[in-house]
């Protein structure tokens, strides 16, 4: 079998290593930096869904100045964000490349990205199931918890699919700048050394990756989709 695939696949054999560790790089970048993702989106997605304008807990001023943030970020071209935010990543991670250095400006690129998910997902939420709550004098917080959240729990889940297909594909343009991962490997070996195999290898692994990413997140929200 070795033989086999050294005969198919020469380049990649014989960087194994390098392979298997531009492997973990893009799951740690895509662990590390979804996971602070998903928790800010969701605070700031929650945020912009009680404080617009008839919401729960209305702040025009609030709404305003987060919805504008989300949209600049939104607005930045990732490959901008990834050399624009090197200061702050030097100055929060002590780098500005590798895994530790692309961690802040996926964490910028995708937060936006995932506030809108959340958003949109809550929006969907019935009026009258959160009309019905405050009748019942349920506190905000408990609207939130027991209508919103536990209402959108299909919808947050296919945003979530979403926004981790979309930060894979950043953690690979984020190898065009040092940071590691499949993308680093894909450029360094395969388009800047011409190896094919070595391309080839990067983009079935991502469409691998993407393929059962999307299946869980399908499951997760057909189960809870009334």
């Amino acid at each position: 079998m070795n033989e086999f695939l050294t005969q198919l696949l020469p380049n990649v054999m014989g960087k194994l290593p390098t392979f298997y560790k531009a492997i973990g790089d893009t799951f740690l970048m895509v662990i590390w930096s979804g996971s602070i993702s998903i928790i800010i989106g969701l605070v700031l997605g929650i945020i912009l869904t009680v404080t617009k304008k008839g919401g729960i807990l209305e702040n025009k001023v609030i709404y305003q100045v987060i919805d504008k943030i989300v949209n600049l970020f939104r607005a930045v071209p990732f490959i901008i964000l990834l050399t624009a935010l090197m200061p702050v990543s030097r100055l929060i991670m002590g780098t500005a490349i590798y895994v530790r250095g692309a961690i802040v400006p996926l964490v910028f690129g995708c937060t936006p990205f995932f506030t809108r998910q959340v958003e949109t997902a809550l929006a969907q939420t019935d009026g009258g199931l959160v009309e019905a709550a405050l009748a019942m004098g349920c506190t905000p917080f408990d609207i939130i918890i027991r209508v919103y959240l536990r209402e959108s729990i299909g919808a947050l889940a296919r945003g979530t699919t979403i926004t981790i297909v979309s930060l894979i594909g950043l953690t690979a343009m984020a190898g065009a700048v040092g940071a590691g991962g499949l993308g680093d490997f894909a450029i360094r070996y395969g388009h800047d050394r011409n190896m094919q195999d070595v391309t080839f290898v990067t983009v079935v692994i991502l469409v691998l990756v993407v393929t059962l990413v999307q299946l869980v997140g399908n499951a997760i929200a057909k189960k809870h989709t009334h």
